[in-house]
């Protein structure tokens, strides 16, 4: 038995279409108005032990660091332990602006991350 390829004229288009994309543009009739983040820059750094020390130390001393350290921490949210922030701090981590990686704080304000040091 041999099976052989007929192609037909019921999908033909459907290749083309499926594979090229249209752009995001106002002429599209299917377009949805996206924000432009430009990226200004990319930075990486990597620190010494004695100041990722530092910056672990600092925040037992802080109290709002100590306690995002802790909720960073949790796989959950936890309002008790939350309400103990400050005002400022609280309404930023009610936000989602606190990131914990690889043992150090970090803030998102608009487009950028601050590492925080006391």
């Amino acid at each position: 038995m041999t099976i052989v390829h007929k192609s037909g004229n019921i999908h033909k288009n459907v290749a083309v279409l499926s594979r090229w994309a249209l752009a995001n543009t106002p002429e599209n009739p299917a377009w949805v108005p996206q924000e432009q983040h430009h990226i200004e820059g990319i930075c990486v750094t990597d620190i010494g032990t004695e100041l990722f020390n530092q910056f672990k130390e600092s925040y037992k001393i802080d109290k709002n660091c100590n306690i995002l350290s802790q909720l960073s921490m949790k796989d959950r949210k936890d309002p008790s332990l939350s309400s103990k922030l400050d005002e400022i701090w609280k309404t930023s981590y009610d936000e989602g602006r606190f990131h914990l990686l690889d043992g150090i704080l970090y803030h998102r304000k608009k487009h950028r991350c601050y590492g925080l040091n006391r």
